[in-house]
């Protein structure tokens, strides 16, 4: 299925982005502790409308939001 406009934005927003109303959470948070201020924190997102799957990451050397192709 092709990814929705929603979510093709999504793909290229900034630390501070907040997911599109169709986004969904899919589990719980992961949360990896290291020396302060180190930790960070991964959580999986759903959009109801094209069902693309992305990761938000809180970690300084990831992207902020990975869009899961395949």
């Amino acid at each position: 299925m092709k990814t929705c406009s929603l979510c093709e934005e999504q793909s290229k927003k900034t630390r501070r982005g907040n997911p599109h109303q169709y986004l969904v959470k899919v589990d719980e948070a992961r949360i990896f502790k290291g020396v302060n201020p180190r930790g960070f924190e991964e959580q999986d997102y759903l959009c109801m409308t094209c069902h693309a799957k992305f990761t938000r990451s809180t970690g300084k050397n990831d992207l902020a939001w990975t869009l899961w192709q395949g």
